[in-house]
């Protein structure tokens, strides 16, 4: 008998985590940290309820922290196995998982430097020698390529149209009777007809599916969400203010930068400069750039024909803290694209301290906002958020662009799961907070009358 444990992105679109067994053997599928409230953010720290070492493998579906960010931590705690993702996120996970680090370490330092901890003295939750230990298991996978993970278990990775190297993971196995099984994971579902990616892959056949459900209750507004960014920058440079964008250093960043090169060069924005203050960002969109067999057939015609599809007349990448202060000596109008994308730390924090005062700039919120974070008490009207310790207050323009959401939203969900040509035994809603997850099993239910279950925290499904 084969089974999934759900320890992580239940009730919540953090921490996702999953560990398929059979016939003893265990695989975990993402090994994200959480994020945002508290008490999510507790788990963490908490010991994994899971003996480590009963692990034989672990598949990332992408690279972003919420499916990655926990790796080290899991190594620190004496994991050594193998690690499989696509050859993208590899290249990815090499600078994200070393910002982690530094985050966790620079945040834990600063912490003590103003006493705002409980702890004495504040630790890092892992620091970046886990995380060079966590590189180091990294195994890179092609799409497509079908490979063994454990014995009698074999792995497929198809593009899932997210971010860079984003995949859903396909797992084979046999049941004791001989009978073949499958098992979709789809980690977070991206959209069709975004820059620069492919659509997301078809999905034909499988037996049970975990799917993510952020927008599944939700459908994504802007058509043309460029028409709307193109209104904001407008108006906020004829004010005289600057544009100040939380952006995900990965995927967001660099569509946002193709779509601006884009505008500019029709005329439908001005020139101004364009500041991408966030090493990370930076060291990925050369990693962006250099993976040309992951980018759709557009993005590589630039290519071809010698275009930088990341950058405007004046874009500067600022890699060190003194390029990332002198920003703030800056006084025309301007765009910061800064992570992190959700406010829960970075170059970001130190930009809206000193600009949300001010009602000429503009926040402009492009990714969706986890509860319990500053992105969503912003776009909850809140007139103070708590950056290092000081309540800022929140004078500026805030604004938000759905449209350019990486995450499918339930119409695109349910035209990605048509292309299933027979009824899958069990689909589980994963990665939604409550209501978003409810919603979707009800769309799913009322649409193909599917079996559809919603997981609780470290709930375990048998397989049949």
């Amino acid at each position: 008998m084969s089974s999934v444990r759900f320890l992580g992105a239940t009730g919540t679109v953090t921490g996702s985590k999953y560990v398929f067994e059979s016939r003893g053997k265990r695989i975990m599928i993402d090994c994200g940290l959480f994020q945002g409230l508290k008490e999510l953010r507790q788990r963490n720290w908490a010991p994994l309820p899971l003996d480590i070492h009963s692990l034989d493998a672990i598949i990332l579906t992408h690279a972003h922290i919420d499916h990655t960010g926990y790796l080290p931590r899991l190594v620190k705690q004496g994991y050594s196995g193998p690690v499989y993702a696509n050859t993208a996120t590899v290249d990815l996970l090499k600078i994200m998982l070393m910002d982690s680090a530094h985050l966790q370490e620079e945040d834990a330092r600063f912490l003590n430097k103003i006493g705002a901890t409980k702890h004495r003295p504040a630790l890092p939750l892992y620091n970046k020698e886990d995380a060079e230990k966590a590189i180091a298991l990294l195994e890179p996978v092609s799409y497509g390529f079908e490979f063994e993970v454990i014995p009698g278990v074999k792995a497929k990775l198809k593009d899932a149209g997210h971010i860079l190297g984003s995949s859903f993971v396909n797992l084979y196995w046999q049941t004791d009777e001989g009978d073949k099984r499958k098992i979709v994971f789809s980690g977070d579902l991206g959209r069709a007809n975004r820059p620069i990616l492919k659509d997301p892959a078809t999905i034909y056949n499988t037996d049970y599916l975990l799917v993510e459900s952020t927008y599944g209750n939700r459908l994504h507004e802007e058509n043309h969400p460029e028409r709307k960014l193109e209104e904001i920058i407008g108006e906020t440079i004829r004010k005289k203010g600057s544009v100040i964008i939380p952006s995900f250093a990965v995927g967001r960043t660099q569509e946002l930068l193709y779509i601006l090169r884009d505008l500019e060069e029709q005329k439908r924005i001005p020139q101004v400069p364009v500041f991408v203050d966030s090493p990370m960002a930076i060291n990925a969109t050369e990693i962006t750039s250099r993976h040309i067999e992951n980018q759709d057939l557009d993005a590589r015609l630039l290519h071809i024909k010698g275009i930088d599809a990341f950058k405007t007349q004046n874009t500067r990448f600022t890699q060190t803290r003194e390029e990332s202060q002198k920003i703030n000596d800056f006084r025309e109008p301007c765009i910061i694209i800064s992570a992190s994308g959700m406010l829960t730390g970075g170059r970001i924090l130190h930009h809206l301290k000193y600009r949300l005062p001010d009602p000429k700039h503009t926040v402009l919120f492009i990714g969706y906002q986890a509860e319990g974070t500053r992105g969503r008490a912003m776009l909850e009207g809140k007139k103070k958020i708590k950056i290092h310790g000081e309540h800022i207050p929140v004078k500026a323009r805030v604004e938000q662009i759905s449209g350019f959401s990486a995450h499918a939203d339930y119409e695109e969900i349910l035209a990605w799961l048509a292309g299933l040509t027979h009824p899958p035994k069990s689909v589980f809603i994963v990665h939604g907070e409550p209501e978003a997850s409810r919603s979707l099993a009800e769309k799913i239910n009322e649409t193909f009358h599917w079996t559809v279950h919603i997981p609780q925290y470290d709930e375990t499904y048998k397989l049949p």
